[in-house]
């Protein structure tokens, strides 16, 4: 197995001229007479000067606003403080203020063929949603609740709601009527936009009946719109619903609603240990400046680019993808199984889509070394120069398949965030060399630190991975949470005033930060801390093991056992060489 922090790739001189956070540099010398030595100058500048770099930030990224802001930061405390007070603007200002010609979207599925939305033809569509919605009562404040894959009319249907000052939430179509329901009755929708169903893995899975019971179960919803395709001809699957047809029936040209800065723009769920998964919202103005900043200085995206991300409506990153639109970027949207008809069906769509950013999991990219694929042997995959991976920690030997197998002149980037504030505060960034099993950077305006159990930062040690200064992008709150006491309890608890993100991670020497796995899910055995990432990463990459999970039964049993189960390879089996590999 690889030793972690090899270098495995250095940025060229021509990489880093045309970075665009080169370009940053130059504007913040020309603006504003700073320069910095290297990036990790930059990034402390950033968290030491709060209100001076997201300033530039608004600045530099030309915000289309109504209301400019009064103040950039009041207060700092966590939570509690208030961001860019008295702006108004709409984040859909921002997503298609791009030249109408130009290609918004470009949608893969195994439902249906590939096809292209210009920005003007979302526009179109757009404004005839949110006249639709209107037509439905849906206004400022109102919740949208989706059940839809990730198709270009989710897209729609989220700008149109955006675009009026409603609330956006959305659950990925393979969720079960109980899990939707769980999500969507603490927000009570006005409206549910929903699939008849979709094509996975080459098999059709018909979702009339469970929209039938998700509707059913939504008290005051005042109507269901079913979006037909899977079967492209079919009535609406609850009676007396409309048909995205309807929807979309009157044109009508775009017209957002200046809202509030902090004003909700969707609503995200994280699922605890316990209890019922928790409501986050995220405002208008802390995802648009958070999403600038990491999409365009980070991912080094914008006008040209093809970005995609394997992701569903149910996770954040699907989010975090329609965000390219922020930046100018072509989304490549894809519904369907990541392994049909084969192994690199993602590789043969990014060869056909132009894809120049390939965003994915570590486990698919760990999936990938264990089938053997080799997308660049026989691919023409030049076109990607960044592929980003999240979900997980990616192993060295993650990092090295993707060199050595997709391509070796690409910017590897392993990030860290979460849905608590739909971003990576543990970053890429052009600018930077590559090690095995590590992530380049703290993210710029992202205090991160890491603490030991006396809430001392350490460097080089294991420790809880914390936030120690406000960002924009964390959530206006948790909704039916008026006190605030659950969003304190969930986030402030452990360290007053300080954002524990519950990772252990390490900063190294170099400020380069390798997470090793959840605190809250962490291995304490006599004593010493163990970070079950450590355990998959070794064990997840023995020949035959698909998956893994370890758990630690202490409290259950009076002496507790570590107990490792694993999913085996269809044509393995676990014998007495694999136990001793296990267990090595």
């Amino acid at each position: 197995m690889a030793d972690d922090g090899r270098l495995l790739w250095t940025p060229s001189a021509d990489t880093r001229e045309r970075a665009r956070i080169t370009g940053f540099l130059r504007w913040l010398e020309g603006t504003r007479g700073l320069r910095f030595s290297d990036y990790h100058d930059l990034w402390r500048w950033s968290v030491g000067n709060l209100e001076d770099f997201w300033a530039s930030v608004w600045d530099f990224g030309q915000l289309p606003v109504s209301r400019p802001y009064d103040r950039v930061l009041s207060g700092r405390e966590m939570p509690g403080c208030r961001w860019f007070e008295g702006a108004e603007l709409n984040y859909v200002d921002l997503a298609l203020r791009n030249p109408g010609e130009a290609v918004a979207a470009s949608a893969w599925s195994e439902t249906r063929g590939p096809q292209e939305v210009t920005f003007a033809e979302l526009a179109d569509q757009v404004g005839a949603a949110a006249a639709g919605l209107a037509r439905l009562g849906v206004g400022p404040g109102d919740r949208v609740g989706a059940y839809l894959p990730n198709i270009p009319e989710t897209l729609v249907a989220f700008l149109a709601t955006a675009s009026l000052g409603a609330i956006w939430s959305s659950c990925a179509p393979e969720f079960g009527t109980r899990s939707v329901l769980d999500r969507f009755r603490q927000i009570e929708p006005k409206v549910l936009l929903a699939v008849d169903g979709y094509r996975y893995g080459g098999v059709d899975r018909d979702r009339t009946a469970v929209v039938g019971e998700i509707a059913g179960g939504l008290p005051g919803l005042a109507a269901t719109v079913t979006v037909p395709y899977l079967h492209a001809d079919a009535a609406p699957a609850v009676p007396g619903g409309w048909r995205w047809a309807d929807l979309l029936a009157e044109d009508a040209p775009v017209q957002t609603r200046p809202v509030p800065f902090d004003h909700p723009l969707w609503i995200l769920y994280s699922s605890g240990t316990t209890g019922l998964p928790k409501a986050i919202v995220h405002g208008h103005g802390g995802m648009v400046l958070e999403h600038l900043k990491y999409l365009s200085l980070h991912a080094d995206l914008g006008p040209g680019d093809r970005f995609f991300w394997f992701t569903t409506t149910g996770w954040m990153m699907w989010n975090f993808l329609i965000s390219g639109l922020l930046v100018g970027a072509t989304l490549v949207l894809y519904d369907g199984s990541p392994a049909h008809p084969d192994p690199e069906a993602l590789w043969a769509m990014a060869e056909q889509a132009g894809i120049t950013y390939f965003g994915t999991s570590a486990p698919f990219l760990l999936a990938q070394r264990r089938a053997g694929t080799e997308p660049g042997r026989h691919r023409d995959l030049s076109r990607i120069r960044a592929v980003g991976s999240t979900g997980s920690p990616l192993p060295a030997e993650g990092f090295d398949w993707v060199y050595d197998h997709v391509g070796s002149d690409l910017l590897l980037g392993s990030v860290s965030g979460g849905t608590d504030m739909c971003t990576a505060f543990v970053a890429s960034c052009p600018l930077l060399p590559v090690h095995a099993g590590e992530s380049q950077c703290r993210a710029l305006g992202a205090a991160v630190d890491v603490y030991d159990d006396q809430a001392r930062p350490v460097t080089g040690e294991i420790g809880e991975l914390v936030v120690t200064e406000p960002m924009p992008c964390m959530p206006v709150g948790l909704w039916d949470d008026e006190d605030g006491k659950r969003y304190r309890d969930s986030y402030f608890s452990t360290f007053p005033g300080v954002w524990r993100h519950g990772d252990w991670a390490r900063i190294t020497e170099r400020e380069t930060v390798v997470i090793t796995g959840r605190s809250d899910s962490t291995l304490n055995r006599g004593g010493v801390r163990m970070g079950t990432a450590e355990f998959y990463r070794v064990v997840e990459g023995l020949e035959g093991v698909v998956d893994s999970l370890v758990i630690d039964t202490t409290g259950a049993e009076e002496s507790g056992r570590l107990v490792l189960f694993l999913v085996l390879a269809p044509d393995r089996s676990l014998d007495d060489e694999l136990r001793r590999q296990v267990v090595r």
